[in-house]
């Protein structure tokens, strides 16, 4: 599983200004005095921004009236401005202690705690201001902002709201009301606010952006793109607004634009680590593998808790084959974040790859903790179960297939009900191929029983598949999917007849051969074998599975379970043995080899199991081919990943779905040499017995 983080915040809340205009006099500057004269030219020097000329005007008010509020108010503004944060909270509480019945002097105390980190303490400022002037817009959007930060929504957005039903053509009090609402989930409302401050100030960037976000989060990918080129037309160096763009790019699947996109935010700020943690995402999701490891670790350099770069990180790593840095990367996020159930999951994935069963059912339950519902849990939680063999809870479990994505749009939606293991006789019963072939051949075993209960059942099947089911024992009709289905009465999936026998792994039906090979063809090929093959061991062999290119998780398997034809040298150097190539499809062996290769008069799986009848022994990566060979009783040798699939079981080196079945499995990861080692010497053993 794969978690992306969208930094798609837009720019902070602004506050409105602070007010510039003189309070009532305070202290002794009475009729006369200089102090009216110098605070207007001060204030002039202020609003144009030369602050030390103003700072200098104000001191002067301040040596002839040492309590005069607002010069002692405006000096420590001006601190504030440069950063002298100390400096202002003693000049501002001064000017507070004189008139404390200013409300933009409380107002100007908060903006400061705010900049220190005192929330709480900006807080009550604010509080005090509102008091003391409630139509004030300043003191209502502060308050807002502030409490916003501490995630009280719904206080903010009733703050909010009065600042913008006081200052209507305000643009910032709409972004910020805007910012509130989609924190609390009203994108639609959100929207509104956004769209109303930009309309009250074109050329407000941060609006833009923040537009583009709530249409993103509504689905309006095409939108948001518009909103955020918007926002970059009036500011090129928006890094948030690149970096958003990059997201709905991405969204949209256009991997190069959002390339694009995430590099532009880097180039404005290169310690943009929410922008380094998406190019990540890009990278990965092209298979530049060392690309996204680089950027997702950059990203953590820039910010050490960066939980979401942390997991992104163990998922590279995972497909790179860096198993013990994968988990490292999850525990790590997880002790940042112990409710993080994806990384829970991907955890649990990992220690599985690694034959750590155990404590990956540790994982996913404490994923399912977190998020009763989370079919990604519930469907890894069966796999391992499965691979345990604890096959009651597993195949319960295994149900939630179809809950999850790659699975829940082949879910069949039919109006009959699904038969679970009721009483099934004297009705029609549908069973419906599902996943891959070698998943077929496996478990249509179980037609065979459904009719033993009294059913009739008709089997749906792929066209390569038809005419070889049809010889399963039982079956009344097998229908090619696509083709219209006769009527029924219940439906079953093919992998979820387990579960409706409640098989254990004392009551697997492991009887064989249960498939058969048409008798005409057997002969048939008997004769050419024989005239193609002379004395000695027939071994088929099969060393690819289907590439599986469209889903990248499953071409990642098919690629630690395949090998390149290359590698059987030890075993085709072998004395007394003829081989013959079972590879429908993929890499062809190298004519050096002298393997003989009939497959191109294959036309489906009934025309290969006669070829498979005439063969003493098949050879083959765990494929469609291997649980052909098991169906037709034929002696079967699977060269087996270390990451074995679930069927197989764990710790075993038979299989009681197939009494001729012998499993050699990898003593570590990608290690084909000792299995060939094995397989040779057995091989050698054969041949000369």
């Amino acid at each position: 599983m794969l978690t992306n983080t969208l930094n798609r915040g837009g720019a902070p809340p602004r506050r409105s200004p602070p007010s510039g205009h003189a309070s009532p006099g305070h202290g002794s500057s009475g009729h006369g005095s200089p102090v009216p004269r110098l605070l207007a030219e001060a204030l002039q020097h202020h609003r144009a921004g030369r602050l030390a000329d103003a700072e200098l005007l104000y001191r002067r008010i301040l040596m002839i009236d040492r309590g005069h509020a607002d010069s002692l108010h405006l000096v420590g503004l001006i601190a504030h401005a440069r950063g002298r944060h100390d400096l202002a909270l003693s000049m501002i509480r001064q000017a507070v202690a004189n008139n404390p019945r200013a409300a933009s002097y409380h107002v100007s105390l908060g903006h400061v705690h705010v900049d220190q980190g005192r929330i709480e303490a900006a807080i009550a400022c604010y509080r005090r201001a509102v008091d003391l002037a409630p139509d004030l817009p300043a003191a209502q959007g502060a308050l807002g902002n502030a409490v916003m930060r501490q995630g009280r929504l719904v206080e903010a957005i009733e703050c909010l709201r009065r600042a913008v039903a006081l200052t209507p053509d305000e643009a910032d009090a709409h972004n910020n009301l805007g910012i509130a609402l989609r924190r609390s989930g009203q994108p639609e409302a959100a929207a509104a606010c956004f769209r109303q401050a930009v309309a009250c100030r074109p050329d407000f960037a941060a609006a833009h952006n923040n537009l583009g976000n709530a249409c993103a989060d509504q689905g309006k990918i095409g939108a948001a793109v518009d909103a955020y080129r918007r926002a970059l037309m009036l500011q090129p160096d928006y890094a948030a607004a690149h970096n958003n763009l990059g997201n709905a790019r991405l969204a949209q699947g256009n991997l190069l634009a959002a390339e694009g996109s995430f590099r532009a935010a880097l180039s404005h700020a290169p310690d943009y680590a929410e922008a380094h943690n998406n190019l990540g995402n890009v990278m990965k999701v092209q298979g530049r593998l060392d690309a996204a490891v680089a950027s997702f670790r950059q990203a953590l350099a820039l910010r050490e808790d960066y939980v979401e770069a942390e997991y992104n990180l163990g998922n590279a790593l995972r497909e790179q084959g860096a198993l013990d840095e994968a988990v490292a990367c999850f525990r790590s996020a997880l002790r940042r974040r112990p409710d993080f159930a994806d990384a829970q999951i991907n955890l649990g994935n990992t220690l599985a790859e690694q034959r750590r069963l155990d404590e990956a059912v540790g994982c996913y339950v404490a994923a399912l903790r977190v998020d009763p519902g989370l079919a990604d849990g519930h469907f890894n939680l069966g796999i391992a179960l499965l691979a345990r063999g604890d096959l009651a809870a597993g195949w319960q479990e295994y149900e939630w297939r179809w809950k999850i994505p790659r699975m829940a749009s082949a879910c069949r939606n039919f109006p009959q009900p699904q038969w679970r293991g009721e009483a099934v006789a004297g009705r029609t019963l549908l069973i419906h191929a599902e996943q891959g072939f070698g998943d077929t051949l496996q478990f249509c075993r179980y037609a065979t029983l459904a009719a033993a209960r009294g059913a009739k059942v008709i089997l749906e099947a792929p066209p390569p598949l038809v005419r070889l089911l049809r010889t399963l024992a039982g079956v009344a009709q097998v229908v090619e999917c696509g083709d219209a289905l006769p009527a029924f009465d219940v439906h079953c999936p093919m992998l979820s007849l387990p579960f409706a026998f409640g098989t254990t792994g004392a009551t697997i039906p492991n009887v064989a051969p249960y498939l058969h090979a048409d008798a005409v063809q057997v002969a048939a090929w008997q004769a050419r074998l024989g005239a193609l093959a002379g004395p000695g061991l027939r071994v088929g062999l099969v060393w690819a599975g289907d590439p599986r290119r469209h889903t990248r998780e499953l071409a990642a398997v098919d690629g630690r379970r395949s090998l390149a034809p290359a590698r059987l040298a030890p075993l085709l150097d072998v004395a007394g043995v003829r081989f013959f190539s079972l590879q429908k499809s993929g890499p062809a062996a190298p004519e050096a080899f002298g393997v003989v290769d009939v497959m191109g008069e294959m036309d489906d799986f009934a025309d290969t199991a006669a070829l498979v009848a005439n063969l003493d022994l098949v050879i083959s990566v765990d494929t469609a081919v291997a649980h052909l060979a098991g169906a037709l009783g034929k002696p079967v040798w699977l060269l087996d990943r270390f990451d074995s699939c679930w069927r197989w079981l764990s710790g075993r080196r038979d299989s009681p779905w197939y009494p001729t079945l012998r499993l050699y499995r990898q003593p570590c990861a990608g290690d084909w040499d000792a299995v060939l080692a094995e397989v040779a010497a057995d091989l050698r053993a054969l041949a000369v017995g």
